[in-house]
C-alpha cells in the first residue's frame, strides 16, 4: 500500500475517533441529504449498485467522493469490522484527503 493510501486510512481512523465520520449506508446516506457530508468514501469493491446509489446521490448534491481502497481495509481504519461506504462530515478532514489524491501520487 502507498504512503497516500496509509495517509488516507489514518485520518478515516482520525475522523472516526473525532466523531467527524459516518460509516455504513444508513447514515452516509443520511448525511449526504441532510448536507453534512463533506467527502463520501466509496470501496473499490462495493458492488455496482452501491457505486450508482451513492455516486449519482454525491454529483445530484455536489458532495466530491472518492473510490478508494477495499471494505476490510476502511473497516479496519475506522474501528468496525467492515465499511463500504464512508463519509467525513469535517471540512478539514475532507480537504486534507482530497490532497492526498490531489498531489498526483499513486493510491492503491
Amino acid at each position: 500500500m502507498s504512503k497516500n493510501a496509509d495517509r488516507i486510512l489514518s485520518y478515516l481512523g482520525l475522523a472516526q475517533k473525532s466523531g467527524r465520520l459516518k460509516s455504513g449506508e444508513f447514515s452516509v446516506e443520511k448525511s449526504i441529504k441532510d448536507g453534512s457530508a463533506k467527502l463520501v468514501v466509496i470501496s473499490k469493491d462495493a458492488s455496482d449498485n452501491t457505486v450508482k446509489k451513492f455516486t449519482d446521490m454525491c454529483s445530484y448534491r455536489n458532495v466530491p467522493y472518492i473510490r478508494f481502497s477495499d471494505r476490510d481495509s476502511i473497516g479496519r481504519a475506522t474501528g468496525k469490522n467492515f465499511r463500504v461506504t464512508a463519509a467525513i462530515t469535517d471540512e478539514g478532514l475532507a480537504k486534507a484527503v482530497s490532497s492526498c489524491f490531489d498531489n498526483g501520487g499513486s493510491i492503491d
